[in-house]
């Protein structure tokens, strides 16, 4: 049975979610513009506290997780539908306790990492009361693991780190990192890397330069640039054992590329709504921008890129809930990773277009939203890379064809299909 319908309780919630964003929380990113990720003072606090305790109270707090983890167990369709309402504001999911990258370092901690671990880390980061960094990329390699250079070295009880770690986002106001390091070069990366947790303020650990996105100002950068100087970490540290960091990262990066795409859907609606608003106000020419069919090819485009966009990432959500299982879903999330970008970047591209002049400014968000397109395509891996991964993929449901023709080639299927009904067209001939 095919049923398209959200459950009427959920819907319930998802209403309230709705308002609560539109009223309570979008009106931060303009109050408190980039500083989701910085830590609370006292000003700030008295603002933000009394939201995450509602939602908490209305029981919506990290449902990304587990109900042992203190989340509510909802499942990643469900999770889709929220972040769709999330996806509008900056703030909004640090207001859910469900931004990234914590949900994704959450994650991996609560699958791998020890009793100890999760007391130190996963539990304050469940709480909201501190950030943490995911340090993988390095200059020279980008995000292919196989050329990292970035080491961990035993010395004694501890382990000894050492290299440059590229675009560690948000580094700056963590508490902790979780780094992707070289313990074995002498077998391949696949089983010779391994994650350590590392405090932010561990001698050694150098933020040369945080570094923005086009457009932001040179102190605005999020993005860090990274030396680990002979960081000297104890063992305790070593998150899921040794070598097995390849393994632990495709856990972490399967969800967060589906939960990007959840939350670009609610993006993506927000500047269709923006352009169907302006294209019912503006007139030119005599008639308003609505009734121009150039106009309304670009409302109808942006609809059905859109609804195509939301229904594969639903899907593929519903997927996850019911495999349990990334690795089985591997295809449609990589597919998922290779739309996204294009989707955000056409609707909002043709949104800016709509409102002319006005589009290219800073008093809407368009170009952020181009640029933000810009980094989805990059993001847990470039959509080439997705698109490979698709196309293997796909591929392993096929096999070559026997002898020289396609199995679909018509002169050969016209001759088995002649065999086939031979004495019904023999009859045919006969009767002529």
């Amino acid at each position: 049975m095919w049923d398209f319908e959200t459950d009427p309780e959920y819907q319930k919630v998802l209403d309230w979610a709705d308002e609560f964003v539109r009223e309570e929380v979008e009106p931060l990113d303009l109050a408190f513009p980039h500083q989701q990720f910085v830590p609370l003072d006292g000003m700030r606090r008295k603002a933000i506290d009394p939201l995450k305790d509602e939602v908490r109270r209305r029981g919506l707090w990290a449902t990304h997780l587990g109900t042992d983890l203190g989340g509510q167990g909802y499942g990643q369709l469900k999770l889709a539908l929220l972040n769709e309402i999330l996806g509008r504001s900056q703030w909004a999911p640090v207001i859910f306790g469900c931004q990234a990258p914590d949900t994704g370092n959450a994650e991996i901690i609560a699958h791998y990492g020890t009793d100890v671990q999760k007391e130190k880390y996963l539990r304050p980061l469940l709480n909201g009361e501190l950030f943490s960094c995911y340090s993988m990329t390095e200059p020279h390699a980008g995000a292919d693991p196989t050329m990292f250079t970035t080491t961990a070295v035993r010395d004694g009880d501890d382990w000894v780190i050492n290299g440059w770690k590229f675009f560690s986002s948000n580094a700056a106001t963590s508490s902790f990192l979780i780094v992707m390091v070289v313990t074995n070069p002498d077998v391949s990366a696949y089983q010779g890397m391994s994650m350590f947790l590392v405090p932010t303020d561990t001698p050694g650990v150098k933020i040369e330069r945080n570094i923005g996105l086009y457009g932001e100002r040179a102190d605005e950068g999020s993005h860090a640039l990274i030396h680990y100087d002979n960081v000297r970490v104890p063992s305790e540290a070593l998150l899921g054992g040794e070598g097995q960091a390849f393994v632990i990262a495709q856990t972490r990066l399967g969800g967060g590329r589906i939960h990007h795409a959840m939350r670009t859907i609610g993006l993506s609606r927000k500047a269709l709504d923006m352009m169907c608003e302006r294209a019912l106000s503006r007139e030119t020419q005599g008639s308003r921008l609505s009734d121009k069919q150039f106009v309304q090819g670009y409302i109808a485009d942006s609809y059905a890129q859109l609804l195509q966009f939301r229904l594969m990432v639903l899907y593929t959500a519903w997927e996850i809930d019911k495999y349990n299982d990334y690795k089985r879903v591997r295809k449609d999330i990589a597919a998922v990773k290779v739309v996204m970008p294009s989707v955000l970047h056409d609707i909002a591209w043709r949104a800016m277009q709509v409102h002319g002049a006005l589009g290219v400014t800073n008093e809407v968000p368009f170009l952020g939203m181009v640029t933000g397109a810009a980094v989805m395509g990059l993001a847990d891996g470039p959509t080439e890379v997705h698109k490979t991964t698709v196309a293997k993929q796909v591929l392993r449901d096929y096999r070559p064809a026997e002898g020289t023709w396609p199995t679909e080639w018509i002169p050969a299927k016209r001759q088995a299909a002649q065999a086939k009904y031979a004495e019904f067209l023999e009859h045919e001939v006969g009767n002529q």
